[in-house]
């Protein structure tokens, strides 16, 4: 029995076309003081989202809640007796499920020992992680994985956290690559020396139950990432629960076919000085078979281990309107064109927190069309969220509340203890490197002079129009309003006429062609009114 029962393409079903929306939050003490008492709140605010879990027949199996925190230093010396772990950030953790085929986990657990020492990196143990399965549903129960965590510790020539973390990457990638290649089952949660993640598909209450790790005292963090999935759409399993490896998403990747298009067509030309001759081995760098948000994590830890802070890759990937914005700066109005040139925006509507274990973030898209609020104690604890009323927290206790604005980003460094200001973060991002002088000097504008050619006309103004698609409501309907009366026709947002691809009649090739974005605002988006926002 596998952990997941995810249908293959049949029939009308495709897996490339399901979207989730979902609950996330996030509490955190703005100055890195990890206790356990966050961890637990952190589960409060999960179970606060459960309005926003599904279920089905059993309604013991959500569709998915899970929670991203620090690797809890202390907990893992008391319960790892059998081996001897280094300090703190010197070694890393690898959640992984597999399936209960034992002859199988044992010889894919000695192929990722020995890519760990291939990688000159040291195996330092294997631990299986205690869970009680008969706290879940029977649906979830009949797929639960055999749940094990390896412990990875750093050569010493690795002085530097992000070389490790490059590093454990590399592995996991070979591994995953390994694991296609010879048809064997398991999925790594998170690899990480910093972050840690524990989900499934369970209900949010159940987290903590089935997972006794967080249930232990000693199990402590700064932050605590969480995440209940409201599948719209989409097939539930245990690795499509939430957090992914560096973020948790609520919303919905229009884009997703074109970025995943590009992203493939790119590989062909990566080059990288931070990973080398390493590069090859992480290649494809998208896992196609994840879902949406899971796609947008394969992408942002790629840019982020390959040298870019978080913030930078958010920006990349979730770009702020800024082509027809006349208030922005022009130095960040410079980054984002010369961003535009290298990555195409991951649109749709969307709210994302990321974190590397040092700092959080989260940014809203373009259209604000993703709920986002947090507020900020006096005693230093932050409380963002989907949601209002996560956290139970006195009136006279907090410093203010505020919202996430469209395409704007909230910041929290961990080790300099404070909230970074959007205006703070993309100021000093956007004047990092000259991006308009490098964009004066290589980029291309196309001419738009037209060269005027003698026109050849055409006598039956009935085959011209014929011959480019105009029917007889678009002459009647539309173009002769416009052109006697001056107005806007009145239509219907309604369309009932066949699909061009099942139609008998001629089509034009343009009714070949669908744009997909944002199909969940209402009203809906007006590009000339809103353009803004649009481009």
């Amino acid at each position: 029995m596998t952990y997941n029962q995810l249908p293959k393409a049949q029939g009308l079903y495709r897996p490339e076309f399901e979207h989730d929306a979902c609950g996330i939050g996030l509490y955190a003490h703005l100055k890195g003081l990890p206790t356990h008492d966050i961890v637990k709140k952190g589960l409060q605010m999960l179970c606060q989202l459960d309005h926003r879990g599904g279920q089905g027949s059993d309604p013991h199996t959500g569709d998915g809640a899970g929670i991203m925190m620090q690797i809890p230093d202390a907990f893992f010396k008391k319960v790892c007796a059998g081996f001897n772990l280094p300090e703190k950030g010197r070694y890393g953790v690898g959640m992984i499920f597999f399936s209960k085929d034992d002859s199988g986990r044992e010889k894919t657990e000695a192929r990722i020992n020995e890519l760990i020492e291939q990688e000159g990196q040291a195996v330092l143990g294997w631990r299986t992680v205690p869970v009680n399965v008969g706290k879940i549903g029977t649906v979830a129960q009949e797929s639960a994985p055999v749940v094990r965590q390896v412990f990875i510790g750093a050569n010493e020539a690795l002085k530097d956290n992000l070389a490790f973390e490059r590093k454990l990457y590399i592995i996991r990638k070979q591994a995953e690559n390994w694991a296609k290649e010879h048809e064997k089952t398991f999925y790594f949660v998170s690899l990480s020396s910093n972050t840690i993640v524990y989900k499934g598909l369970l209900t949010p209450e159940q987290v903590d139950a089935f997972y006794e790790d967080l249930q232990d005292e000693d199990f402590v963090s700064a932050f605590a990432l969480v995440h209940s999935r409201f599948s719209t759409n989409t097939f539930p399993s245990w690795e499509r629960a939430h957090p992914n490896r560096y973020l948790i998403h609520n919303g919905e990747i229009n884009t997703l076919r074109g970025n995943m298009n590009w992203m493939k067509a790119r590989e062909q030309q990566f080059v990288s000085e931070a990973f080398g001759e390493d590069l090859p081995k992480v290649l494809p760098i998208l896992d196609e078979n994840g879902s949406d948000s899971s796609i947008l994590d394969n992408a942002f830890e790629f840019f982020v281990l390959a040298g870019r802070k978080p913030a930078h890759a958010a920006m990349m990937l979730i770009p702020e309107p800024w082509n027809e914005n006349p208030y922005m700066s022009k130095e960040k109005k410079a980054f984002y064109e010369y961003h535009s040139s290298l990555m195409e925006p991951w649109d749709g509507p969307t709210a994302i927190s990321f974190t590397n274990g040092k700092q959080i973030g989260a940014i809203l898209d373009r259209n604000g069309l993703r709920p986002a609020r947090y507020y900020v104690t006096k005693d230093d604890y932050l409380i963002f969220s989907s949601e209002v009323g996560v956290i139970e927290v006195e009136q006279e206790n907090i410093l203010y509340k505020d919202r996430l604005d469209p395409g704007k980003m909230l910041l929290v460094d961990l080790e300099e203890g404070r909230i970074i200001s959007d205006e703070e973060v993309k100021s000093e991002i956007a004047g990092e490197f000259p991006y308009q002088e490098w964009l004066s000097k290589e980029l291309v504008h196309v001419s738009n002079d037209i060269e005027e050619t003698e026109e050849k006309s055409v006598p039956d103004l009935l085959t011209r129009q014929k011959a480019f698609g105009f029917t007889y409501e678009d002459i009647h309907k539309y173009l002769i309003p416009v052109i006697t009366e001056g107005k806007d026709p009145l239509g219907s947002m309604g369309h009932d006429v066949p699909l061009a691809v099942l139609s008998d009649r001629p089509q034009s090739l343009f009714n070949y062609f669908k744009q997909l974005f944002a199909q969940v605002t209402n009203p809906p988006i007006d590009a000339i009114r809103e353009q803004i926002v649009t481009s």
